[in-house]
């Protein structure tokens, strides 16, 4: 059986996972875009299975870290670079919380986040280059 999951290490399995589908995303953005990618995203994450479910679809959608964009017009990518280092890093945390407490569920963390990215990234007209970039890193990230 799984050792239970702190609110803390939950919330990192949940905002890695959101992380990702944002950073897939934002990689190609485009407004109208952004509600087909979202339904696309959400879909994934609900098709989840057992203890990967519950974390995913429960409670509130995690907080991601602002990015100067966010707060301001222009401002280059560094706060965007800052954004996918720090979900990266989420992820490879959440590779090793789930390898130590529930390892039966990493592989369905992993294939959800998958399909999540690769989901968005085809929600609208087809996956650009810098969309399979990201889902290269996200991919890499996952490999732990």
């Amino acid at each position: 059986m799984a050792e239970p999951l702190t609110e803390d290490e939950r919330q990192t399995l949940k905002a890695a996972a959101f992380g990702a589908v944002h950073l897939v995303s934002n990689a190609d953005p485009g407004v109208f875009d952004a509600i087909r990618e979202s339904f696309a995203a959400t879909g994934a994450l609900a098709g989840a299975s057992n203890l990967v479910k519950e974390v995913l679809t429960g409670g509130p959608v995690p907080r991601l870290p602002r990015t100067p964009e966010a707060d301001s017009a222009g401002g280059g990518d560094g706060g965007q670079a800052d954004l996918a280092a720090f979900v990266l890093s989420a992820l490879r945390r959440s590779v090793a919380i789930l390898a130590a407490k529930a390892p039966q569920e990493l592989a369905s963390y992993r294939a959800t986040v998958v399909e999540a990215v690769h989901r968005v990234a085809g929600a609208a007209d087809g996956v650009s280059p810098r969309e399979s970039e990201m889902i290269a890193k996200v991919k890499q990230a996952l490999a732990g």
